[in-house]
């Protein structure tokens, strides 16, 4: 199976867990999002790898139009269901990945990705595509979790999600961020760093990972060094910190 095969497979299973997922559905970075867009009346807003559509729906609320976009179908019925529930009538939806966007060159003012990108296959491809379909100064706001500075503790952050899920890919740190907005030719800067708290059940539940894959997660926890549980603030029942972060560009 290829990888977008295995993103599309793995996120069209779970579509309407990741739509009522409190990390997922709430949070002060959806209001930042909510009003950086509202300070750029009739703005046309690109959703990247919208998932269940949370940004597409805190981008609707002042946007003129939304298209959320994504590999899995299933996830975008959910979005499609979802917005017209909210009566958001300015949400659209289309399907593919991220490196390969079937939209004109300077189509839209903004582009935005909330915990998508460390599932893409290439990220400075897909990059390359946003700014080719961004207006001229049109601006980018892209939320993710961060990989961590220090390898020991991002070999232990990658393996963990990798365990969790088979289509991750790499949670990318800050300078890995700058570094790719700025090959893409983007002014580019993290503007906010964070830290979410995960509930261990409900964040294998939602991937619906294998009994034998949860056991690992939960030795490889078990079994880090001090430093690395004290850093990810890992207790008993195996839940944890993740950091987090908004890289705004334009």
């Amino acid at each position: 199976m290829k990888h977008h095969d295995q993103v599309a497979d793995a996120f069209g299973s779970t579509a309407a867990a990741y739509l009522t997922s409190p990390t997922h559905a709430s949070g002060a970075d959806l209001e930042t999002l909510a009003a950086q867009i509202g300070s750029t009346p009739t703005a046309d807003v690109l959703d990247l790898g919208c998932g269940a559509g949370h940004a597409s729906f805190a981008a609707a609320r002042h946007a003129r139009s939304v298209i959320a976009y994504d590999l899995a179908a299933p996830m975008l019925a959910t979005v499609a269901a979802s917005a017209n529930e909210r009566g958001l009538s300015n949400i659209r939806t289309e399907q593919g990945p991220a490196e390969r966007l079937p939209f004109d060159d300077a189509s839209f003012d903004w582009v935005v990705s909330r915990f998508s990108a460390h599932h893409w296959h290439d990220v400075p491809q897909a990059l390359a595509q946003v700014r080719r379909v961004l207006k001229p100064g049109g601006r980018v706001l892209f939320i993710d979790v961060a990989g961590a500075d220090h390898p020991l503790l991002d070999t232990h952050l990658q393996a963990v999600e990798l365990l969790r899920d088979g289509s991750h890919v790499r949670n990318y740190r800050a300078d890995e961020w700058s570094a790719f907005f700025a090959a893409a030719g983007f002014d580019a800067n993290v503007c906010e760093r964070w830290r979410l708290p995960i509930e261990f059940s409900s964040w294998v539940a939602r991937m619906r990972t294998s009994a034998e894959r949860v056991a690992a997660i939960r030795s490889l926890w078990s079994g880090a060094p001090d430093e690395v549980r004290a850093y990810y603030g890992v207790q008993e029942d195996g839940s944890f910190m993740l950091d987090a972060l908004m890289v705004q560009a334009r």
